[in-house]
């Protein structure tokens, strides 16, 4: 078997390459992914911002919500909530959508106390295509008039804009087991518990149902109405989601997808790095293999519990950290975290962002804290979305149609001898369509790695590397006459780990300023004819395997996509 050499899209080339061994199946057992499952979840005080409304809609967001539908076949699902959807009173005379007071003492990233107006829910007029998840307030509904008052108002409202096919799903409450403890100040009594909270959940959506079929009948069908639920910040909270599940919280059998909420670490939480926390698969799998554990309770308690979701993850709690966050090391984070996600049997994930949060995918306006603008994790977004996208006949061809062939089943490939490597395969129809490569080793090339002032050419290391050795099935790589296939390399590259800006995926960017998030092919990355090329080994003498070796530099990833 010969060695393989895989092309790299950028000039520079690294003098320290290490080696990892990886065997591949040639099928997998289905288990695929939900249609759209990069999802997003946006703040509900920001949503006006990201969504526009009747007369000015966002066309910046539509446009990055459109390119990751061209990708895969579906735009992302908007779940719309966060701590905020349980800070918002109805107030049916004021003149604008939202009125949100910062508290700086309970939060300097979003209003704490807010008022919607009727034209809020313009905003859900602005994506086209688009269905939604609106979230309504338990926080306050549950225990004050004007909180219960503010549902009753904002049921027939809501249902009137999420007609004609937007509405997927409602949410109640957000973050419920966090209601007696909660930084930004408690709104339960110290002895909050699970039965407690099911008594009122149930309550508050029984009144939704009684209002959908006086308001908006055709939302209150079976097909249609339903919950994602419960929305539990973590597994480690007051509030346990298996017991709440075994009170009694799916009674009426209205939950569509057991919902459940992540963040590797918080923003200000004690020695969290982006190398250590977020550029470290093992964090990263704990994480996760965490939720697995709690829904397996659930499952022990029900067998017919729904599909599990993230409906609401990002990186650091407290709307990330700048200088980790909002870094292309960030992006990388979020391509292994959804991934491995979708490997363990999650359906779709719900990426949390608002306006000024650090760790947001973009930025939808200009404010005084940022400009507008495609921030680093939308790279990844694309990214995933790339790798579970339909398999194109060659790398040329528009996506498929046919939802029963689209959907990946994602296979973790695990690499035991770093935490700071990870590999996937994809697989369609329980056929092996792609790889993805994701070399989590940090690579600085800013002062302090901060993603700013660039470091002077001198204070510059040579990028190390790492190549991937796959042994695949031959049939994958060798055509019947024993010749060698070419597979398609695509990567997701920008100058350092610790960048901000000049990120790319496959040579294309997503910036504002090139054309307001449409894609844009860069001139000044290198490329090989209209995509990256590696050349594969031969197979064994009985055409048993063969041979597939694609280099990686540190902080970055690359895609192998299978021609046929």
């Amino acid at each position: 078997m010969k060695r393989i050499l895989g092309l790299i899209a950028y000039a520079s080339v690294p003098t320290v390459i290490n080696a990892v061994q990886i065997s591949v199946d040639e099928t997998a057992p289905s288990n695929p992914v939900f249609d759209a499952y990069v999802s997003y979840s946006i703040e509900f005080s920001s949503f006006p911002d990201y969504a526009g409304n009747n007369s000015r809609p966002n066309t910046f967001s539509e446009n990055l919500l459109d390119n990751l539908g061209k990708i895969t076949g579906t735009k992302p699902y908007i779940r719309v909530g966060g701590n905020t959807q349980d800070y918002a009173l109805y107030n049916a005379s004021l003149p604008y959508s939202l009125n949100g007071t910062i508290d700086p003492k309970r939060s300097s990233d979003y209003p704490t106390t807010i008022f919607i107006g009727p034209s809020f829910f313009e905003s859900y007029n602005s994506f086209k295509n688009t269905r939604f998840i609106h979230g309504f307030n338990l926080g306050l509904g549950g225990n004050r008039t004007s909180g219960w008052q503010t549902l009753l108002d904002t049921v027939p409202l809501a249902c009137k804009a999420l007609g004609g096919g937007k509405l997927f799903a409602w949410t109640y409450g957000n973050e419920p087991d966090l209601f007696s403890t909660s930084a930004q100040g408690p709104v339960r009594p110290p002895s909050w518990n699970e039965a407690e909270y099911v008594d009122q959940w149930l309550n508050g959506t029984r009144k939704i149902h009684e209002s959908l079929e006086r308001n908006c009948p055709d939302l209150a069908k079976n097909g249609t109405y339903g919950y994602i639920a419960p929305s539990f910040a973590g597994v480690g909270n007051k509030l346990k989601a298996p017991k709440a599940w075994g009170e009694g919280l799916n009674e009426d059998n209205n939950i569509k997808l057991f919902a459940t909420h992540n963040y590797i670490s918080g923003a200000t939480s004690p020695g969290v790095t982006l190398q250590g926390t977020l550029m470290n698969h093992s964090m990263t799998k704990a994480s996760v293999d965490a939720h697995i554990v709690e829904y397996n309770q659930v499952k022990a308690i029900d067998a017919a519990a729904p599909p599990l979701i993230f409906g609401e993850t990002n990186s650091l709690y407290n709307q990330g950290r700048p200088g980790l966050s909002n870094t292309f090391g960030a992006a990388l984070w979020g391509v292994d975290f959804n991934l491995y996600s979708a490997s363990v049997g999650f359906k779709r994930v719900h990426m949390h962002m608002g306006t000024d949060y650090r760790y947001a995918s973009w930025q939808p306006i200009a404010t005084n804290k940022a400009t507008i603008g495609t921030k680093a994790p939308y790279y990844g977004n694309i990214a995933v979305a790339s790798f579970l996208a339909p398999p194109p006949s060659s790398p040329y061809d528009s996506p498929a149609t046919s939802l029963a062939t689209s959907l990946a089943t994602v296979k973790h490939l695990p690499i035991s001898s770093t935490p700071f490597l990870s590999a996937y395969a994809a697989y369609h129809s329980s056929n092996l369509t792609r790889l993805i490569l994701i070399n989590l080793q940090s690579y600085n090339t800013t002062a302090s790695g901060e993603g700013l002032a660039p470091l002077p050419p001198s204070s510059l290391t040579p990028r190390p590397s790492v190549t991937f050795n796959f042994t695949l099935p031959a049939a994958y790589l060798l055509t019947d006459g024993g010749k060698e296939k070419q597979v398609v390399v695509k990567r997701l590259m920008a100058n350092g780990s610790d960048a901000i800006t000049g990120i790319t995926w496959d040579g294309w960017s997503y910036n504002w300023e090139l054309d307001e998030g449409r894609p844009v092919r860069l001139a000044n990355v290198t490329r090989t004819s209209e995509s990256e090329r590696a050349w594969v080994g031969e197979g064994t003498s009985d055409g048993g395997k063969a041979g597939l070796g694609v280099v990686v530099e540190a902080g970055s990833a690359a895609l192998v996509e299978f021609v046929w």
